[in-house]
């Protein structure tokens, strides 16, 4: 079996739920059995959203770079990250290291023509950095599927939602996530993506109802799968 690493601590609860997710979707009757995983929890990344609106902040390239050839070093064979925004970067640091790293964003693009093949136009929650690099909509568009964004009033509620999450602060009420997920909604939108690894621990955390993409998930199975692990069967 293959080794896996984790290019995380963006944020580090997002990094602790997709390690929660491998081990929990990995079929294993022993310690022995589970996938050896090397995390890079490197919270000292600059905020991906802050650079993206403005170019004037801290780049977090150098420093994802670092992260991912730290992984390559330490002998890992596929590296995987949990942060949709930093994926701005993602040819970038592919092209520093000689090892498969998965693209998260692609991934989600190939299991959703996959289970939905009829699907023509999906929402996105995401970060305003997200929204604003197109990194969803450059992907989706070669899968002939168009992305659906809040408009700015309602972005708000997704951008105070995720920086909740990542501030550890209470989140007083969903009525503003249900409202800009109702206007994606009216904009011909069938489904929801989680698109900020944020948003995906939101779901459970807050039982938000919908018909959600977790790309997570989606990432959590194929590298169970890429490292040589057996996925555990959803019917048990």
């Amino acid at each position: 079996m293959q080794v896996l690493g984790i290019l995380g601590g963006m944020g580090p609860l997002a990094t602790v739920k997709l390690f929660e997710m491998i081990v929990s979707m990995t079929d294993a009757n022993n310690d022995q059995e589970h996938i050896h995983i090397i995390v890079d929890n490197n919270t000292k990344v600059p905020d991906r959203t802050s650079f993206l609106l403005d170019k004037n902040k801290e780049n977090p390239n150098l420093l994802l770079i670092e992260s991912a050839k730290r992984l390559e070093k330490a002998g890992v064979d596929l590296i995987v990250m949990p942060c949709n925004t930093a994926h701005y970067y993602y040819e970038e640091i592919k092209s520093y290291i000689n090892i498969p790293f998965l693209n998260m964003i692609e991934e989600t693009a190939i299991w959703i023509k996959e289970n939905y093949p009829s699907l023509k136009k999906i929402g996105l929650l995401a970060t305003d950095g997200t929204i604003k690099a197109g990194i969803y909509d450059e992907i989706f568009l070669k899968y002939d599927i168009e992305i659906i964004t809040p408009s700015k009033d309602k972005q708000k509620y997704i951008y105070e939602l995720i920086y909740n999450m990542k501030e550890n602060k209470n989140q007083k009420s969903l009525d503003g996530i249900y409202s800009a997920m109702s206007e994606i909604e009216n904009e011909g939108a069938e489904i929801f993506i989680a698109g900020c690894t944020e948003v995906s621990v939101a779901l459970n955390t807050f039982k938000i109802e919908g018909e959600f993409v977790d790309p997570m998930k989606i990432i959590s199975e194929k590298a169970i799968k890429l490292v040589g692990a057996k996925l555990k069967d959803k019917n048990n």
